[in-house]
């Protein structure tokens, strides 16, 4: 899965840009879905993470907080700037 990502990724941002740029009133749909394809795509990364390095268990939640936290500041700022550009 790891590999098919990067190809998919590039192809709903093409679907998502070519969608605004049409006047779509779905955008928010298709960019909430994938939102939370990628946020589940990072968990399973961060848990792998928290595997492979023996992260103790009260540790663990920082991490998947702040790397949720950044995710969901980088998706919003995609958000925008999709939107306005």
């Amino acid at each position: 899965m790891s590999r098919l990502f990067p190809i998919f990724f590039s192809e709903y941002l093409v679907i998502l840009y070519v969608s605004v740029r049409k006047g779509g009133s779905h955008v928010i749909i298709l960019f909430i879905f994938f939102a939370v394809f990628i946020l589940f795509y990072i968990n399973t990364l961060t848990n792998r993470l928290c595997l492979v390095r023996e992260i103790p268990e009260d540790r663990q939640t920082r991490v998947f907080r702040m790397i949720n936290v950044l995710v969901t500041i980088l998706l919003i700022s995609s958000y925008i700037e999709i939107l306005y550009t």
